[in-house]
């Protein structure tokens, strides 16, 4: 039997990108695993009647926590008799503790640590692989758990991907995100209002909640643009449906992100056949070169004015990104799903 953790995700409120993916997998997983949250020992998620798993069984958790916030949880690791499973996201607390919640920033580091107490380990991305192995050399782990790449599903909320697709009659960019630094909104309504300025007529679609701790500049800069540039528009509580028509709609997608762990949402828009104008980051490299991205040196408003102005104007290149992104391959959430039974077997 897999217990899936769902102690924070199956009670949220929004979905980030930690609780699509185990929303996600939950689905998935179907009837081989069961959910189960923390409570100083693991119980049943929705009667919340206590768990013991036997030898032969797996929690797996794609959650953040530390003793702080489970405790009894380093306890468990150290005289468990079952097996434990995790999937790491990013070391961006580490990386970019200025643009990250403190709370983040100090938990990070022990919930780093305690993953090297774990059986079987899984990096969203190669770059979050390298991130969470060295941070354990730098630890002094002296015999860590094997650590692979797990390839996040593309389908959106398991929707069928998109083959075919028109040409978009009006010029509309998505950009699909939470409103922080990180995801650098502020940055591209920069490049968008030079664009605008110049006389580019195209709509900007940004979609995503607000960070409660980093958030207000970026809906404050929206809310200052709005009034001059009428192709400006806000959405903060899209459901998936109101999501799934905007990428219908979409010419391109944006995403001018300075970190991430993987880049969920570029590979959403692939799988609607919406070409990606991208940070040129190596994470999301990882799957840009792949076809379908236009990939710009990250926080270079000239570059991106350039990249952004093509993708509008140049019908050879957006058929061309077009094409590639409605015939690559991509992963699904059944096909991540199986990788997790036939190795948690």
């Amino acid at each position: 039997m897999i217990y899936l953790d769902v102690t924070k995700s199956g009670k949220a409120g929004h979905r980030s990108g930690l609780t699509r993916v185990n929303a996600r997998l939950a689905e998935e997983l179907g009837t081989a695993a069961a959910l189960v949250r923390w409570d100083e020992g693991w119980r049943e998620l929705k009667q919340g009647v206590p768990v013991m798993p036997a030898p032969n069984d797996w929690i797996l958790t794609a959650e953040l926590f530390s003793e702080d916030e489970r405790p009894g949880f380093s306890e468990f690791l150290r005289t468990r008799r079952c097996r434990i499973a995790a999937i790491f996201h990013d070391a961006i607390p580490l990386r970019h503790p200025d643009i990250t919640w403190p709370q983040s920033v100090a938990r990070h580091p022990s919930y780093m640590k305690l993953l090297a107490g774990f059986d079987r380990v899984w990096a969203v991305s190669e770059s979050s692989r390298k991130d969470l192995v060295g941070f354990w050399q730098w630890q002094g782990v002296e015999r860590p758990p094997r650590v692979d790449v797990f390839a996040l599903g593309a389908d959106f909320s398991g929707g069928p991907r998109v083959t075919s697709r028109l040409s978009p009659l009006a010029a509309s960019l998505l950009c699909v995100g939470i409103l922080e630094p990180r995801k650098n909104q502020l940055f591209l309504l920069e490049v968008c209002d030079q664009l605008w300025g110049e006389g580019l007529a195209f709509d900007l679609h940004i979609v995503g909640r607000v960070n409660p701790h980093f958030g207000a500049p970026v809906i404050a800069g929206i809310k200052a643009l709005r009034p001059a540039r009428r192709g400006l528009h806000y959405h903060e509580a899209a459901d998936d449906g109101k999501v799934l028509e905007l990428y219908a709609k979409a010419r391109a997608s944006v995403f001018p992100t300075i970190a991430e762990g993987c880049g969920l949402p570029l590979l959403e828009s692939l799988w609607m056949g919406v070409p990606c104008v991208c940070s040129d980051l190596p994470v999301l490299r990882e799957n840009a070169d792949f076809g379908g991205c236009l990939p710009v040196a990250p926080g270079d408003t000239a570059a991106w004015a350039v990249a952004l102005r093509r993708v509008l104007t140049d019908e050879t290149l957006h058929v061309r990104l077009g094409v590639e992104a409605l015939t690559r391959p991509l992963p699904t959430w059944a096909e991540a799903a199986q990788v997790l039974r036939a190795a948690l077997a």
